[in-house]
Parts: structure tokens; C-alpha cells; sequence
């Protein structure tokens, strides 16, 4: 949840709060600020998630608009796909089709020109330990081990601004300006307040703000938890419980070992600052080199946990949750390999920079708390599904860290639970586990009614005139994904909505 945090009207921001269920750990949340927000700084995982996560969106808001087929259709609007694989990646590994992707649009994805010489390799032992191969992860389908989709091009990355590039003519970009506040007149959005300026809305105003930002700038306009506000002292608009509540996000945790020689190139790499430097000025000059191959080209699995859904845990879930994630295309954690997980521990040993990583991620968390603190709390791990969820996914993922055909190349684990038993399995979690800064659901999208939702499926702010939100904090199912697609399908899904409103095709 995103509450107010205890510090004056004037100086509010949002923080972090110790985990309970974390050993008490404080959770990085990032956020990126500037031009294509938070995609100018993320990993550039561009992935689409589960068609049925889709149609569950559909389902909860009562609108088609949001069905599978017209969605895929938008995405396939936004992007340039380029298909060219990696050089020594056989289309065994990845196959997309072209019907499934689009050929015009603003952000440039694929894959990259090379990739670290362990990546096939590894993928070929993931196969023979059981996981299925999955040619194109963004198909609607995501189950199944896949070369990654970069949300990059020729060494670049692309993000959020290059759709507006060359700026339009009937576009104004101002910089270095947030958003303190809405101002309204009765209860009509009319104008929006930014270092001390006023900007006037003749229609609509339309937030775009985020999981985060979105609800602080509510709030401080006086549209949220009334107890909450009158705490603060401020004017009470309309008293909307909702907002900031439902707070949602992925998690992660590694699994790493270092390997036998020969194995990868990491230490050659990452352990000469020469080499790095070298590197970059290559980039620099042909955006080739070591530097679009390092981090850049991934492995990527989202699989199903059949432990999980026999588990006493998931048959408590309400009957619409369990239906869903009994869905054909839902997984339930992902694996992501080739991390350059060494950037993010401290003093990590140049002799172990000779590594291999697997980052497993916790999917479909349930944990939701309405109580009211002021802090913004994701609540990790707070529910019984939560932590059977992490348990099995990381005996899912010792199906391949275990693997005899990944171990025989393994010298030392030096992130790895103590066991595999439960309470190991879960304190492994605890001590380690991080957000993957898929922030969701605090502004939700949802029927006339329902207690939970603060926006209509037209993306309308129910009880304010002239107001909607577009981003992330509206969308009501935190997508099987790396969330950047789902933010950029939102704010096209809000725009075709508004075209059609307003006449403006």
C-alpha cells in the first residue's frame, strides 16, 4: 500500500518501511525521473506476459477492450520488431513469427547482436533437465525457456520517448517540473500545480505518475483515505479509501555459483578495467563490443508449479484466484539467467567474477493489506500463499541448479540456500529477497462498486470530472512479465479510448 509518510504537507515523499516478513530489510524501490521515466534506467526486460492475464483483466472490469486479441493487436502497433538472433543462437532457441509482432511502431525490440558463449549452452541443459523450450516468449505464451526480447536496438536501448521522436507539433515536453498537486473546482480537474505554475486543462487532465507518485499526488489534492488526509491537514475533496491500497510487485532472488574455466568470459571482462574501457569506446564509436553483449543477451523461463496448485496454501485462495492461476498460459515464477548480479554486492571478489547467476522470481503474490500506516508498504511474504509460492519455486529452480549437466561446471555456491527444506527455502527469501520495481495496482481499475477500484475501464477517476489515470497503478492483474510493456499498452488502450471519445482519428 502507499500511504502519506510522517513528514509535513510540503516536504511528503514516499519511503520504503522494513519488511516484517523479511528479517525487517528495507526494499530498494527505484524509480527513474526523466525523459521515458523509469524505462530509461530498467533492465530493458521486454516481455508481454500471459494472454490470460489479459482476458483477467477483462474479466474484472467487464470491458473486451481488454481481451487478449485487441491487446496483442496495440503492442503489435508500438513496436519495431527485429528479428535477426544473436550471433551463435540457433532458431531451435527462438523462432518468433512475424504475425506476432509489429513492424512500425516507435519502440525498437529484439534481440541482441551477440551474446555471452555460455547462453546456448546452458539453454540445452535446461532442456535436458526437463524445461520445455519456448521459441518467442511474447506470443501470448510465455511457458517455457526463451532467448530474451530486449526492449533495445543495435546496442541502444529504446524507451518511452522515442515513440514521441520526432516530437509533435501539438506536444509540449517541460522538464524539471513535478507535480505537487491537482486543483479542482467542485469536483473537476481543471488545472495541475508544479513549481508553483499552473498548468490549465482545457478538456482532461491525465496522470501518468505511477504505482507510487500517482497516489502522493492524489493525496496531496485532498482525493484519498480521509483519516489519512485530515492527519496531515489536508482538505478532504473526496474521501477515496482506495487509493494507494492494493500495492502489488514482483520479488526476486539469486542463485549463484562460480565456474570452472573456460566456462564464460566474465572475469576476462568484468575484472579488467582496461578491457571495460576499451569496451565503451568501441561501443561508443559502432555500438558493438563486448559492452552489447555483457547483461545485454539473456535466458528467460516462466513455468508452472504443480506442487503449488496441490498445495493447502492455493486451495484457500477465493475460487476466481484459483481459476486464474489454473489458466493455461499463467506461471507461476520465472528464471532469468546472466544477471550481472556482482554490480548489486558489495566488494564482490574479482576471482569470483567467473560466475553464473539465475535470478528466480516470485509471481501472483497475493499480499494485500488495507490497514492504514503512513509508509508505502508492499507487504512481502505477509501471506500464507506468498511463502508456499516462494518455497516451490525454489525447488523449481533447483530442477536446473542441481541439474548434473549445470553442477559438473560448478565450483563454489556463493548465494544458495542452506537446504532444500521449507523453512530454509523461506529464510533464503527473507534475507534476500528484492523487488523487481514492478510496482501495480494502487489506483485500480474496476467496475461501478466495486470498494477496491478508484478508476472506471474508460479510465475515468470515479467521483472527479475531467480526471484519468493511465498508468500503471490502474491496471487490476500484475501481469506475468516485466511490467514496461504493460505500461506502454496501458497508455495506448487510455489514447484509442480518448480517439474515440473525442474524435480525433
Amino acid at each position: 500500500m502507499v500511504n502519506l509518510p510522517e513528514q509535513t504537507h510540503e516536504e511528503l515523499g514516499l519511503q520504503d518501511h522494513p519488511q516484517e516478513h523479511c528479517n525487517n530489510r528495507e526494499i530498494d524501490y527505484s524509480c527513474g525521473r526523466g525523459m521515458g521515466g523509469s524505462s530509461a534506467i530498467n533492465f530493458g526486460v521486454y516481455s508481454v506476459g500471459a494472454r490470460d492475464d489479459y482476458e483477467e483483466w477483462a474479466r474484472i472490469v467487464a470491458d473486451d477492450a481488454f481481451r487478449w486479441e485487441k491487446i496483442q493487436s496495440r503492442y503489435k502497433s508500438l513496436e519495431t520488431f527485429h528479428s535477426d538472433l544473436p550471433a551463435g543462437v540457433d532458431p531451435k532457441y527462438a523462432a518468433p513469427r512475424a504475425e506476432d509482432h509489429g513492424n512500425s511502431g516507435g519502440l525498437h525490440v529484439g534481440f541482441a547482436s551477440e551474446c555471452e558463449k555460455d547462453l546456448p549452452p546452458l539453454l540445452d541443459v535446461f532442456e535436458q533437465a526437463g524445461f520445455p523450450l519456448n521459441s518467442d516468449h511474447n506470443s501470448g505464451n510465455p511457458i517455457g525457456m526463451s532467448v530474451l526480447i530486449n526492449s533495445a536496438y543495435r546496442g541502444v536501448r529504446s524507451t518511452a520517448a522515442d515513440p514521441l521522436t520526432p516530437q509533435p507539433e501539438n506536444l509540449t515536453i517541460v522538464t524539471d517540473s513535478p507535480v505537487q498537486r491537482l486543483v479542482l473546482n467542485g469536483n473537476k480537474a481543471v488545472d495541475v500545480e508544479s513549481n508553483e505554475k499552473k498548468y490549465l486543462a482545457s478538456k482532461e487532465v491525465i496522470l501518468c505518475a505511477g504505482s507510487l507518485e500517482g497516489p502522493r499526488i492524489l493525496m496531496h489534492s485532498g482525493i484519498g483515505p480521509a483519516k489519512q488526509l485530515e492527519r496531515f491537514n489536508i482538505p478532504v475533496k473526496l474521501d477515496v479509501p482506495a487509493i494507494g491500497q492494493g500495492l502489488r510487485d514482483h520479488t526476486f532472488v539469486p542463485l549463484v555459483n562460480t565456474r570452472v574455466e573456460n566456462i564464460t568470459q566474465r572475469r576476462e571482462f568484468y575484472g579488467d578495467e582496461k578491457a571495460m574501457a576499451e569496451a565503451l569506446e568501441q561501443w561508443r564509436k559502432d555500438r558493438s563490443g563486448p559492452w552489447s553483449r555483457f547483461a545485454c543477451e539473456l535466458g528467460i523461463g516462466w513455468f508452472k508449479l504443480d506442487k503449488l496448485t496441490s498445495s493447502e496454501e492455493f486451495q484457500k485462495l477465493p475460487a476466481e484466484e484459483q481459476q486464474y492461476l489454473l489458466q493455461r498460459t499463467v506461471p507461476h515464477y520465472e528464471i532469468l539467467t546472466h544477471f550481472p548480479v556482482h554490480w548489486f554486492i558489495p566488494d564482490f571478489s574479482k576471482e569470483a567474477l567467473n560466475y553464473s547467476c539465475l535470478l528466480v522470481f516470485l509471481f501472483n503474490a497475493r499480499s494485500r493489506d488495507p490497514n492504514v500506516r503512513l509508509l508505502f508498504d508492499p507487504k512481502f511474504l505477509s501471506h500464507p500463499f506468498d511463502r508456499r509460492a516462494a518455497i516451490e519455486s525454489l525447488r523449481g529452480a533447483f530442477q536446473i541448479a542441481k541439474y548434473d549437466g549445470y553442477t559438473k561446471d560448478t565450483v563454489v555456491d556463493l548465494a544458495s540456500p542452506k537446504s532444500d527444506e521449507d523453512e530454509d527455502l523461506l529464510e533464503y527469501w527473507r534475507q534476500n529477497i528484492s523487488s523487481s520495481w514492478h510496482m501495480t495496482g494502487t489506483i485500480k481499475m474496476g467496475k461501478k462498486g466495486d470498494p477496491d477500484a478508484a478508476v472506471d475501464n474508460n479510465f475515468r477517476f470515479m467521483g472527479i470530472d475531467a480526471l484519468r489515470v493511465a498508468d500503471m497503478s490502474v491496471v487490476p492483474v500484475l501481469a506475468n512479465c516485466h511490467v514496461q510493456a504493460v505500461a506502454y499498452v496501458t497508455g495506448a488502450t487510455c489514447a484509442e479510448k480518448l480517439i474515440e471519445q473525442y474524435g480525433l482519428a
